[in-house]
């Protein structure tokens, strides 16, 4: 028997959505690299792209976008729910607790088939971001906004935030931050949800499920903890002391290395320096990039450990004013464009996921009585 710990480079599944080439640094989804899609495409097309596998016409891309507006609207249940998850619970909490109520009032309820999964992952890649805006204003004692639908998908997610449109330049990064999070092949969430959608359970319980898994630090929290550091590192010229010194003390710098690219650059981080970098421009404040740049240099020096997707992206979403414990909810509602599609394409050629183990425990024990065990606690 081979056991591989965290089932590294255990194939577990067969899909045509994403790919990933570890030693060249490449991402694509549905064959269409990443650096392309980043640069020409919305995440509107991208989540037609994934949910059918080939890119839209002007037609079937103006009735998504269309449907993805309709579909922003949170159920009233959870409108009424909001204040008090918006009170007692984290960010990520709720997300997981808001999708799995909003099963209860979806339209389709519990039809299974392939068209009802189909609207049931349009709906939810719409509403994620409605939720997670209306919670951050309740939570500071504002009302929510109501949905924008002359907006994009992601533009209107940060006038949700804010209450006010946001500049083309902040839109148009979002947006590009949006689409590079979309998927990424058999990461921890998606297996999850895939595994979850391989007992034929429902879609709601298959992303709540995905949720819960992104919401550990070691997944989906790095983008605020790398955040964190830079702020805590305030200054450009402290930057250096700041990292060797964390590595002197045996720890760990967040946002850096990936199990699938080991000696390359992550293309999603590539793109996401630029965009930083250019935003920081426009908003006359490069502090937080600069200092970023300087601990990618130094960790690269002492570790030979290059950016993953999570490090610039918490600059980034700093820059557009997201609150920082928004950052890994924001990773979720654009992930959710993946997870869905991955849980629908489970469903279409379905076996449940059930690997084995290696037992290394103790074999043939006798059975004590319990009677007699108490007597041997007692001499």
């Amino acid at each position: 028997m081979t056991v591989e710990k965290g089932l590294a480079d255990i194939v577990a599944a067969q899909t045509a959505i994403s790919d990933i080439d570890g030693k060249l640094g490449k991402l694509w989804y549905v064959g269409y690299s990443i650096d392309d899609l980043a640069q020409h495409s919305t995440f509107e097309e991208v989540v037609f792209l994934l949910q059918n596998r080939r890119l839209p016409t002007q037609g079937e891309l103006d009735d998504l976008t269309e449907k993805m507006v309709n579909d922003r609207e949170a159920a009233e249940f959870l409108q009424d729910l909001m204040p008090t998850l918006a009170k007692q619970t984290s960010p990520m909490s709720m997300l997981r607790t808001s999708v799995s109520a909003a099963s209860a009032y979806d339209p389709d309820g519990w039809d299974q088939s392939p068209e009802a999964n189909y609207r049931k992952a349009i709906r939810l890649i719409s509403v994620m971001p409605t939720l997670i805006a209306s919670y951050d204003r309740h939570r500071q004692g504002l009302e929510p906004v109501e949905p924008n639908p002359k907006l994009p998908h992601a533009a209107n997610f940060l006038y949700m935030l804010s209450g006010e449109e946001p500049s083309q330049e902040a839109a148009r990064a979002f947006d590009t931050q949006f689409i590079l999070y979309a998927d990424h092949t058999m990461n921890a969430s998606t297996f999850t949800a895939r595994v979850v959608a391989s007992t034929l359970s429902d879609m709601h319980s298959a992303v709540t499920a995905a949720i819960a898994a992104l919401k550990g630090p070691l997944h989906g929290g790095a983008n605020e903890l790398a955040m964190r550091m830079i702020l805590d590192i305030a200054e450009v010229d402290r930057a250096e002391r700041y990292v060797k010194d964390l590595f002197a003390r045996g720890e760990k710098i967040m946002g850096f290395g990936h199990r699938v690219y080991r000696r390359v650059d992550d293309p999603r981080a590539t793109i996401l320096r630029l965009i930083t970098r250019e935003v920081g421009e426009h908003l006359g404040e490069l502090r937080w990039y600069e200092i970023a740049e300087t601990v990618e240099k130094v960790v690269f020096q002492e570790k030979g450990l290059r950016p993953n997707v999570d490090f610039y992206a918490g600059v980034l979403l700093y820059y557009l004013g997201l609150e920082i414990d928004l950052f890994t909810p924001m990773f979720a509602a654009a992930r959710a464009s993946g997870w869905t599609a991955h849980i629908r394409e489970q469903y279409a050629d379905n076996r449940i996921i059930r690997p084995d183990s290696e037992y290394i425990g103790p074999r043939d024990q006798t059975y004590v009585p319990i009677e007699e065990r108490d007597q041997e606690v007692a001499s």
